[in-house]
């Protein structure tokens, strides 16, 4: 119980990292579906979705939470983008800004991050954290990033992940693991269903949220060491 709201930071890092939400997959609901998930009334009397149930399933192979924390930051840059409906050369063309040259350049970045809304307000990026995404993009170190760079550590970040995955399904090492499907999910009372609040519900009371899951066999790719 995080409180996150579907629009927050915290929603699409976990959805960055391959998690899904129960409720949204047992009614096949999209992003664009938002005002259909009510759990919850504010303090303030808004009437919004807060509290979710998970999942991850070990269908590939995934860090659950990144040991890094430029890659998790990227991850989320990379999905504001990709909801945009950006393609690579899309989004490479987007961070060039203004520049007529085939790279990124630091102030182009600077202000790609200002336009996602991930700096300039006290919950965004500090000018040092910026700086070192900076140096985990700019590999070669040459104060700008080209095309390939961005593939490699914005576009792709898991490229080395993704890389020993691949190794490793050549090597025979996949395997056969417990995953789960949900087979229901239900919000209860009826009312928020419908997206509506119950008038006998008082402020801060919170829908509950069933989930039925099934358990299923599925492939698990392994690293190699």
């Amino acid at each position: 119980d995080w409180n996150g709201s579907k629009r927050g930071h915290v929603y699409k890092f976990l959805r960055s990292q391959g998690f899904v939400s129960s409720y949204d997959t047992a009614h096949r609901y999209t992003d664009s579906d938002a005002h259909k998930w009510v759990s919850h009334r504010n303090h303030r009397g808004n009437i919004c979705a807060v509290d979710f149930i998970w999942l991850l399933n070990p269908n590939r192979y995934r860090k659950l939470l990144k040991t890094s924390w430029s890659e998790a930051v990227f991850g989320m840059f990379r999905y504001l983008l990709r909801r945009a409906s950006l393609t690579a050369e899309d989004a490479f063309a987007f961070l060039k800004t203004d520049n007529d040259g085939d790279y990124i350049t630091f102030m182009g970045f600077c202000e790609t991050l200002r336009q996602l809304n991930l700096t300039g307000h006290c919950n965004g990026l500090t000018t040092k954290e910026i700086k070192d995404l900076w140096t985990q993009a700019d590999i070669d170190g040459n104060g700008l990033v080209d095309y390939k760079e961005f593939q490699q550590r914005i576009w792709n970040q898991n490229w080395s992940e993704q890389r020993d995955i691949e190794d490793g399904e050549a090597k025979g090492s996949k395997e056969q693991t417990v995953g789960f499907s949900v087979k229901n999910a239900v919000l209860f009372p009826p009312e928020v269903e419908k997206g509506r609040w119950p008038e006998n519900y008082s402020l801060s009371d919170h829908a509950r949220l069933t989930v039925v899951f099934s358990p299923i066999r599925m492939p698990c790719s392994q690293l190699v060491s």
